[in-house]
């Protein structure tokens, strides 16, 4: 590990409990700070009321941490916008956020497109399949951007269990992600979840970053954050343990095909892969392939979206 990642390890890592909700609060009041919380959603209408219920219930009830709860829906089949209205926030469809621009399937599409309809200095985004919710997740990393104006991104850090196992879950961090970012960007080989959906930034620095639309969406922002605005403005917070549902080994290989993909377009413009993945699956005549086109668009910088400068001069 680079001497420079160690001594980020020592400024910059902290745990939820290292800042309590009253001195955030004193903060955000301090400095006029206005903090939003997205939940991008799609079919998790068995989470994502409990997940809204504990945000607005210690975050905007008990003390005034949270200005804006929006659940962005990706056009679920089930009642998770019906769930999530009820539970207590705000639910926008994806389709409905510039109608200009045809949507496409993709967590990264929905969090670009959420920047469009919310307004706090500071956004934060947690994963709405997360069970035993904690507020420690965006208390958490909401913190150091309040009581540090050096401080720009800010990722969970957490354990991941895998069923009974401890430690076991996140297998595209371990066997991608991670390699990928500690031989082409060491800086950031201090994260513990470089891959994790719980983190928050200022609108400042998300507006100014490009959005692969899917699953490369996680390692494209960290990536951008480190060149745009450099490591020591980024930091990670421990929040506890993580559990949410889990996909299964093919749902991980395109997973791991669009981070791949995503870090190869940062790496070189030029000489790409076939933007594709086969993988196999038994059928009644043996093995049969099943291929499946890998996200590689990405999303501009919002503040080069017409709408979105009339919106924030307005």
């Amino acid at each position: 590990m680079l001497d420079e990642v160690e001594r980020w390890l020592s400024r910059r890592s902290w745990a939820a409990a290292d800042r309590t909700l009253n001195q955030l609060v004193a903060a955000k009041a301090g400095r006029g700070t206005s903090v939003s919380v997205v939940l991008p959603a799609l079919d998790e209408e068995a989470t994502v009321g409990d997940i809204v219920t504990v945000i607005r219930r210690e975050l905007m009830e008990t003390v005034p941490l949270v200005d804006e709860l929006v659940v962005i829906d990706s056009g679920s089949s089930d009642r998770t916008a019906e769930v999530a209205a009820a539970a207590g926030a705000r639910v926008v469809h994806r389709d409905a956020i510039l109608p200009r621009i045809p949507a496409v399937p993709g967590k990264g599409e929905v969090l670009w497109r959420s920047l469009m309809v919310t307004s706090g200095d500071i956004v934060c985004f947690v994963d709405a399949d997360l069970r035993d919710f904690s507020a420690d997740f965006v208390s958490g990393t909401v913190g150091p951007l309040l009581t540090d104006p050096e401080v720009q991104f800010v990722k969970a850090m957490y354990d991941r269990p895998l069923g009974a196992e401890p430690g076991q879950g996140g297998r595209v961090t371990e066997l991608v992600a991670r390699p990928l970012l500690n031989l082409h960007w060491p800086q950031l080989a201090g994260f513990v979840q470089p891959l994790g959906g719980e983190y928050a930034a200022r609108r400042s620095l998300l507006e100014r970053l490009p959005f692969p639309v899917g699953y490369g969406v996680e390692l494209g922002l960290l990536v951008d954050a480190l060149h745009t605005v450099g490591l020591d403005a980024l930091a990670q917070v421990d929040v506890g343990s993580r559990k949410h549902r889990h996909q299964d080994g093919q749902a991980l290989g395109r997973m791991a095909a669009a981070i791949y993909r995503t870090a190869q377009l940062r790496l070189s413009r030029g000489h790409l892969v076939r933007p594709a993945l086969t993988q196999f699956e038994r059928g009644e005549a043996g093995f049969e392939p099943r291929t499946y086109w890998v996200d590689t668009e990405e999303r501009p910088p919002m503040r080069e979206i017409g709408e979105y400068a009339a919106r924030r001069a307005a």
